[in-house]
């Protein structure tokens, strides 16, 4: 029987083949809890995002899932941290930055 060996570090959870894990368990939620907030979210960003979240659930390493979706691995990667750190709730899309609209909208 082969041992898996687990390493913490920085909000991750790497085995010793070096693949990323979403620790929904420590969020209370579950892949499908994912999915589901996913399509019920307002921003097109945060859909991506959390759906890249369920993709790695399901098995698929960063690379699969940024090919898929044209975003940097290391890009998937870190949405992988920040969701381990602090949940979902740091995945929402945030307008920052940008100019002030001249005209606002009524």
């Amino acid at each position: 029987m082969q041992k898996t060996y687990y390493f913490r570090y920085v909000g991750v959870v790497k085995n010793k083949t070096e693949m990323l894990k979403v620790e929904c368990d420590r969020w209370n939620e579950s892949a499908s809890i994912l999915r589901e907030k996913a399509l019920k979210a307002e921003h097109a960003r945060t859909r991506e995002r959390l759906m890249a979240l369920y993709e790695i659930c399901n098995g698929k390493s960063a690379t699969q899932v940024g090919r898929s979706t044209g975003r940097n691995p290391q890009t998937i990667m870190e949405w992988v941290h920040r969701y381990n750190r602090s949940g979902a709730e740091t995945l929402k899309y945030r307008h920052t930055g940008g100019y002030t609209p001249l005209f606002h909208h009524r």
